[in-house]
C-alpha cells in the first residue's frame, strides 16, 4: 500500500468525516468506531492496489500477444509508409472517433502536426471533432451519424488518409466517414477491437486488438498510433 494511502487512513480528522458519509453513502452505522472505519479504508485501499496490478497485468500480456503478431506489426510499418507517401504528395492525415477514441484521436493528429521525437517541420494532421461549433451544429441540425463524413464531402481528396479508432467496430458515425471518405478516394485505417465489427468489411486496412477490454484496446491502439507517428517522422525527416 502506497504511504499516502497509510498515512490517510492513519489520520483520525478524515476518518471523522468520511465515517460520517458512510453512514449515508455505504449505510454503515455512523457509531462506529474510528477503528473499524480504519479497518474498510485499509481494505478498500488493497482492492485499490489490486485493480492497478491486474490492469497493468492485462495490459502487458495483451502488448505481448501484439508483439508476437509478425503480420500485425509489418501493417503498421506499411501503414506508416503509405502516410509518408502520401504527405509527400500533398495529402493530409485525418483520425477521428468517440470519447476516449476521439481523445485518443486528437492526440495522434498531434504528434504528427505537432512533432513526435524531435524538432522539424509540422505535418498536415488533424483530428475531425476539434471544431465544437460544427459538431454541434450537424449533430444538431442533421445527425451525430453525419459530423465526421460531412466534413469528407468537402474536403476530402484522393491522397488523404483517414484512421478512425473505434473499440466496438460499429460507431456509426465513423462508418459514415469512411464510408463518404471511399467516395472521394481516400486511403481508410480502422483501429478497432478483436471482432472488427461492421468495419471490418468496410476499410482498406484493419489492426483489430485482440481483446474486448474496451481501456485496454484503447491503450494498444496507442501504442500502434504512436509507433506509426513514429516511423513517419523518421521516413519524412531522416536523421542524418
Amino acid at each position: 500500500m502506497s504511504k499516502y494511502l497509510i498515512n490517510h487512513v492513519n489520520n483520525n480528522e478524515p476518518l471523522i468525516y468520511y465515517k460520517n458519509e458512510l453512514a449515508i453513502t455505504k449505510g454503515i452505522d455512523s457509531t462506529v468506531s474510528l477503528a473499524k472505519i480504519k479497518d474498510y479504508f485499509t481494505i478498500f485501499a488493497k482492492k485499490r492496489f489490486m485493480t492497478v496490478k491486474r490492469a497493468l497485468k492485462d495490459s502487458i500480456e495483451l502488448k505481448q500477444e501484439i508483439l508476437n503478431n509478425t503480420e500485425m506489426i509489418q501493417d503498421v510499418n506499411m501503414l506508416a509508409s503509405h502516410i509518408t507517401k502520401s504527405l509527400k504528395k500533398g495529402g493530409k492525415v485525418y483520425f477521428c472517433g468517440n470519447g476516449g477514441s476521439a481523445a485518443d484521436a486528437q492526440h495522434l493528429a498531434a504528434e504528427l502536426s505537432g512533432r513526435y521525437y524531435y524538432d522539424r517541420p509540422p505535418l498536415a494532421a488533424e483530428a475531425l471533432h476539434v471544431n465544437t461549433s460544427y459538431l454541434t451544429a450537424v449533430a444538431n441540425d442533421y445527425s451525430y451519424d453525419e459530423i465526421y463524413a460531412r466534413l469528407f464531402q468537402a474536403f476530402g481528396r484522393p491522397h488523404d488518409v483517414l484512421i478512425g479508432l473505434s473499440t466496438s467496430g460499429n460507431s456509426k458515425n465513423v462508418i459514415r466517414a469512411f464510408e463518404e471518405a471511399k467516395k472521394q478516394g481516400v486511403f481508410t485505417v480502422a483501429l478497432t477491437g478483436k471482432s472488427g465489427g461492421k468495419m471490418s468489411s468496410l476499410v482498406d486496412m484493419i489492426f483489430k486488438i485482440p481483446s474486448t477490454d474496451t481501456p485496454r484496446v484503447q491503450e494498444a491502439h496507442m501504442i500502434l498510433g504512436h509507433s506509426v507517428c513514429e516511423i513517419v517522422e523518421q521516413q519524412m525527416f531522416p536523421k542524418p
